[in-house]
């Protein structure tokens, strides 16, 4: 057998899969073909860079986000220990600077003795050669190639929309008050109020607005993610979709008016200087003209600056439950494992953990030992049954949700009390996994 274990692909989940296997004693080289190829979505060559927000969410027990956080934290979790280091105010969130958490990743990774970074483009891999596939959602066309013959039948895919960024000096702050919803955590987000009438005219706008053609077959068949919907495409599902999603004015107060909103769009910081902000929710598929005239509609946007506009690119993923076994390796070849969003699992902190499982169970695999399969019970557990079991003719990626764990044993009213105690139910059940089959 090699003694270096291969990783192809340095993004989240690959970051974290060579982290746990270097700090297993396992010798890795890291793959990364940027900057030799870069992706519709990239902009740079550091590892781990934040393709969409700059928000991991919820950092709260209460929610199924933050319990996979406080889950991964306690398996050492590199990705969330440099999220912790570089992370900006977000309210209840867990936000970082993006430039800043790619760096320090880069530089983690890079400089750890057992791992080797080779910026080289792979597509294929050598009988035989243990590797953890992380490719991401953005595999190249020549790696997904080999992988449809190695699996023998066609990818599923979506497409993925990005919201875009603007400038805090650009803003108009006699229109925006800030607060966190229900005053949870620090006031962070700055909120753009609208009226009735002003949202009316915003949202007539925003359906009649021109997308780019090349996607209008996608929105036909139906084929985005709902956690990555299009705000456009939301808009045309009826004039009340909004109001109940993204811009639902629920929890907040205009101290202007000291009244609710009619809709409210939230603007999240995107670094520690609070000099960029994030349209929340605003995923989008737009011409960039578009964007620039309907968005400015937005109470606080006349003037925006915008720096970088919302893009949409194709996201690639594999039928999980007909291709992997639970401990994320392939059933046609043990030697490879996956992880990340290939595997079908939305968003950072759910890509990561899959990285997280892949690397440890390919250290039990390649030392002999049985795999480790996480309790159904902790959130890191539900969500890869989840996959592995998942209907094959209609799987589709999936986010962290309280949904996914077992119902507890007594019936309680209060989401909050009931959410708290599945996540303190997690946390016992994953302490003793760790003392029995990790430590």
């Amino acid at each position: 057998m090699p003694k270096k274990i291969w990783v192809i692909g340095g993004g989240l989940a690959g970051s974290e899969a060579a982290w746990q296997l270097a700090n297993l004693g396992l010798e890795v080289v890291l793959f990364e073909m940027r900057p030799l190829k870069n992706t519709p979505a990239h902009t740079s060559d550091l590892l781990a860079e934040l393709i969409c927000s700059n928000s991991l969410k919820a950092n709260y027990l209460e929610n199924a986000s933050g319990l996979l956080k406080e889950e991964m934290r306690r398996l050492n979790s590199l990705i969330i220990k440099v999220a912790d280091e570089t992370r900006v105010p977000a309210g209840g969130a867990l936000a970082v600077d993006r430039e800043k958490f790619a760096r320090l990743i880069t530089r983690q990774i890079s400089e750890h003795p057992l791992i080797q970074v080779v910026r080289e483009e792979i597509t294929s891999v050598p009988p035989g050669q243990p590797a953890i596939i992380a490719s991401g959602p953005l595999t190249s066309p020549d790696l997904s190639r080999w992988l449809k013959e190695l699996f023998g039948e066609e990818y599923l895919y979506f497409y993925d929309a990005v919201a875009p960024i603007i400038t805090s000096e650009s803003l108009d702050y006699s229109k925006i008050f800030l607060a966190s919803r229900y005053g949870k955590g620090e006031a962070e987000y700055l909120n753009c109020p609208f009226t009735e009438e002003e949202y009316q005219i915003f949202w007539e706008s925003l359906v009649a607005a021109e997308t780019y053609q090349a996607h209008l077959e996608v929105e036909k068949k139906k084929l985005f993610f709902e956690g990555c919907m299009p705000i456009e495409v939301l808009a045309k599902r009826g004039s009340e979709t909004l109001r109940y999603g993204p811009l639902k004015p629920v929890g907040l107060t205009n101290p202007q008016t000291g009244k609710r909103p009619y809709a409210v769009v939230q603007l999240r910081a995107e670094n520690r200087e609070r000099t960029l902000y994030n349209l929340v929710g605003f995923q989008t598929n737009l011409r960039w003209g578009e964007q620039s005239r309907v968005f400015r509609m937005i109470p606080g946007l006349a003037k925006a600056e915008f720096v970088r506009y919302g893009v949409m690119h194709r996201n690639t993923f594999i039928n999980t439950p007909r291709l992997l076994q639970p401990s994320l390796q392939g059933k046609r070849a043990e030697h490879l494992f996956f992880a990340g969003q290939l595997i079908g699992v939305e968003g950072y902190v759910e890509s990561t953990a899959a990285g997280l499982v892949a690397g440890l169970n390919m250290a039990q695999w390649v030392n002999g030992r049985k795999p480790l399969i996480f309790p159904r019970e902790t959130a890191i557990g539900a969500l890869l049954y989840y996959i592995i079991n998942a209907e094959t003719r209609h799987f589709q990626p999936m986010n962290i949700n309280f949904g996914l764990l077992p119902p507890l044993n007594r019936r309680i009213k209060d989401k909050t009390e009931k959410n708290r105690e599945i996540s303190e139910r997690a946390l016992a059940f994953l302490t003793e996994f760790m003392a029995k089959e990790i430590n």
